[in-house]
Order: C-alpha cells, then structure tokens, then sequence
C-alpha cells in the first residue's frame, strides 16, 4: 500500500521534468532563429495564369423549330355550296390556280339584274338626251317668236297687243326652262349609269370569288370541305370553315428564342450553324430577321433564319440545334472564369505581384465564355491572377505561384 502511493509523486516529477525542457527547448530555438535570420516566412503554393488578349465570342446554343414560310387558311369571301374541289393534302400547286369553285344561285341572278340594270340606264339616258334635244328645239322656237314680235312691237308701237307679247315672253322663258329641266334628267340618269355599273362591278367581283385560287406557290397541307359541303362567307362569319391550308415550304423559317440577355446583340446577317436533328445534316444559314421585342411570357426573342427547301429534306415542325455567335470582341484582356469572383456586388480578381504577394482587385468584366471572361478595367496585359481556389488566399499573403497546363490553355497563353 505504501510503495503504490509512492509512485503517484514520483510520475509527477517526471512529467514536469520532460515540460520544462520541452519549455526551454523551444524559447532557445525561438531564440535562435531570431539571431541568426535563418528561418523565412511559409508560402502556399498558388495557380496563376497570366492575363493576354485573345478573341472572345458569346455562343448560344439553343433548339430552333421550322416553320413554313408563308400558310395561310383559304376562306370564300361569299356563302355557297361546293360545285368542285380539284385538290386534295399533299397536292402542290402555282400561284392563281382553281382549287375549288362554289356553287351560288342567287349570286347568277344578282349578276343578270345588275346587267340588266346597266342596259336600262344606258337607254334612259339615250331618252333624256332626245328631252334634252327636243327641248331645246322647242326653246329655239319660241325664243325666235318671242324676238320677232319684240321687234315689231319696238318698230311700230301699238301694232302688237301687249297680251300677245307677254304670252310669247312667258313661252320662251317656259322653254328655257324645260331646257334646264331635261339637261338636269340627262345628267341624273349618267350618274345613274354609274351607280348600275358599281352595282355590276360588284357581282361580278363576288362571282369571281366563286373560284378559290392559290395566292402562292405551295403544297396543300389539309382540306377542310368535299364536294357539296355548304361554306359560310369568311368576311361576315369569323367562325367560317376555311376550305384548304395551303404552305409555301420551298423556302422555310427557321425561329430561334433568343434569351433576354443576349437579345441585343443580335444583327441580321449574323452566322449561325445548323444541325438537323432528324436528318443529321449540317449547314449554314444567316439570321434574316427578328422582331425586335421580347415575348412578355417567355422573355425571349424570335430571330428567324430563312432556310431553302429545294429537295423538301426539311419538313415544318422538325427541330434544329442552331450554334449562333451572338456577342464578339476581337481582342479581348482574358482570364480563366475561375480566376474571378463574382459572388459580391463586385467582381474581383486576385493578382500576384512581383514580389509573389496577392492583391485583391476590382475589375469590370465583359463577354464570358464557358472558359474565358474577358476584363474591361482593373487588369493590365501580362499581370498574373490566381486562377483557382480564390477563398484560399488573403490580400497580402506570400504564395510560392506555379501554372497549371490546364488552366494555360483556357486561358489561351503560351506555355
């Protein structure tokens, strides 16, 4: 019992022994690395690429859709019965071709009356100008009577009765006037002419429309009515059944949705790569137009390529994945994406100066490809950045700096 409760002291003794030699042993290293310099400042190892000026361009990727060029449904402007219906889906067909021709009765008749109304005017009209005549004639007449016994009056006062003359006067002014009356018949009835000759022009038009042609060139992609289908007016009915749907797809359009970031970088002429996913072809085409808004539910654009058909390969409906270059800068300061941080309401690079120390810096930045950023303001040619693992590292820190093959070659430096 009492050579076990010795050993508790004696243990103690031992560990207090080992402390303070430890203790003394790391003030006399301290110590002499303070007299003589020889122990230096520890440096973590950093990847840096260096900032050069390369191309840069904003590619957008996304899936486009064709769509005819032109289609539109064919309505008949007037209500009647299918007499004929020459086409049928899948048939092609010329602009100004018959695709079907409407039965309407009642329209025949129309047309016969206002013909019939144009041959009546143009013989009222050859009447009043015979009342115009005729009046006319009569005018002379008493005129000439009413002159003749003015003079004689005038000549030989008191040999005319006065009776006599007021009534010649009276008739004269009579005929002048029916003069007028027949003139004003006469012009009546030529505006009547035009009237009947609207009214003509118009059946006729509408007869017309009995023919339903083509607009354009195109394929008939689905008919709608069969020989005797009864077929509403589409001008005064909005829910008229359209005859046909005809599509021009010699040419196709081609609709991309540009995002709303890249929406105004966009130019008409601009290339674009085009991969059919159904046929596997590859080509390219130019954006041809666009419209210049953005879709307020999808907050897109549609940019459309015209794309040629000539083989019919292509079919409106099928998809394509369309690479365009969308923003471009021909000489841009570049520095791998990982080297900035764009978490803060600032982007920042590290740079390693000449005296391997890392300086946190504010830069602004311009066009970002999947493994390129270029840099605006804030970075000079040739200026080392960290290029990865930037939360690593503190403003002021030594780093012992190296490059990485990799992060050389997104980079674009030589190695």
């Amino acid at each position: 019992m009492c050579k076990r409760t010795s050993l508790v002291p004696m243990g103690m003794l031992v560990l207090l022994t080992l402390a303070g030699f430890t203790v003394l042993g790391c003030k006399n290293s301290s110590s002499q690395a303070r007299a003589d310099g020889s122990q230096t400042e520890s440096a973590d190892s950093a990847p840096i690429a260096v900032a050069t000026r390369t191309p840069l361009t904003n590619t957008l990727n996304v899936a486009g859709e064709f769509v005819p060029f032109q289609e539109v449904e064919l309505h008949a402007k007037v209500a009647g019965y299918i007499k004929h219906i020459y086409v049928d889906i899948g048939d092609r067909v010329k602009a100004g071709q018959v695709l079907a021709t409407l039965d309407i009765p009642e329209l025949a008749a129309q047309v016969q009356g206002a013909d019939a109304g144009v041959r009546q005017t143009q013989e009222q009209i050859i009447r009043a100008k015979s009342e115009v005549q005729r009046a006319q004639a009569n005018y002379a007449a008493f005129h000439s009577a009413y002159k003749r016994l003015q003079k004689a009056s005038e000549a030989r006062p008191g040999l005319i009765a006065q009776q006599e003359l007021d009534d010649a006067q009276a008739k004269d002014l009579a005929a002048a006037a029916q003069v007028d009356s027949a003139k004003s018949a006469f012009s009546a009835m030529q505006q009547q002419l035009e009237i009947s000759r609207a009214d003509q022009h118009h059946y006729a038009s509408l007869a017309d429309y009995s023919k339903i042609t083509a607009p354009f060139n195109g394929v008939v992609t689905w008919r709608y009515a069969d020989t005797g289908s009864l077929i509403q007016a589409g001008t005064t009915n909005a829910n008229a059944m359209p005859v046909v749907k005809l599509a021009e797809v010699n040419m196709l359009r081609l609709r991309v949705p540009v995002p709303e970031s890249l929406a105004g970088f966009i130019r008409n002429g601009d290339t674009a790569n085009i991969r059919v996913q159904a046929t596997g072809e590859s080509f390219t085409g130019t954006v041809s137009r666009n419209t210049a808004s953005l879709d307020t539910a999808t907050r897109t654009m549609q940019v459309e390529i015209d794309v040629p058909n000539k083989n019919d390969k292509l079919t409106p409906g099928m998809y394509a994945d369309v690479s365009l270059d969308v923003r471009r800068a021909g000489n841009a300061l570049a520095v791998p994406v990982q080297a900035v941080d764009q978490s803060g309401s600032q982007p920042i690079v590290l740079v390693v100066d000449k005296n391997n120390r890392v300086e946190r810096r504010p830069v602004k930045i311009g066009i970002s490809t999947p493994d390129r950023i270029g840099i605006l303001s804030g970075l000079s040619d040739g200026e080392r950045v960290i290029a990865a693992n930037l939360s690593n590292f503190q403003p002021g820190e030594l780093v012992k700096p190296h490059r990485s093959a990799m992060l050389t070659a997104a980079a674009g430096e030589d190695q």
